[in-house]
């Protein structure tokens, strides 16, 4: 289990490996942005993009996926205060594979709540060329660790 104290400043965490295919990324789009260069192949062509290409909040939601499977699933997280910022760098297509690289930006303690604390990441997706498609700035709450909490909470 990471907790709070386990995310240190500088810390970076590389993981991922998502395959991207061509029937998710117009599933999705269908569902949540349903744009022609999301959704239909021939108009996607005519485009500016030149063919299909995944929404910006798909590529988010492949993001948090990996970021789930590989640190939040065996973590003491307890959500996100939110996003700071979010950059779609370049177009996300059918057949690229995904990998993500997480850095420790800063982290605090609130003064009301002793048992949590914050942690700020800069969250950058890649894909198999080491090109880069996405980055996000954002923070994630997390759990402190028992013996440290109960510590802070009797002084």
């Amino acid at each position: 289990m990471r907790y709070w104290e386990d995310f240190t400043v500088g810390m970076v965490m590389e993981f991922g490996g998502y395959e991207v295919t061509e029937e998710e990324v117009i599933e999705f789009a269908t569902a949540f942005d349903p744009q022609p260069f999301h959704i239909d192949k021939d108009a996607a062509k005519e485009h500016f993009f030149g063919g299909i290409i995944a929404s910006g909040w798909h590529t988010g939601s492949m993001c948090m996926k990996m970021m789930v499977d590989n640190y939040l699933i065996d973590s003491a997280s307890m959500g996100s205060p939110g996003i700071e910022q979010l950059r779609w760098k370049q177009p996300v297509r059918p057949g690229e594979v995904l990998h993500v690289k997480a850095e420790v930006l800063d982290r605090s303690l609130p003064k009301s709540r002793p048992e949590l604390g914050f942690v700020k990441f800069s969250h950058t997706v890649l894909n198999q060329k080491d090109e880069v498609k996405m980055t996000m700035i954002s923070s994630g709450m997390f759990l402190r660790c028992p013996e440290n909490s109960e510590t802070e909470a009797s002084r």
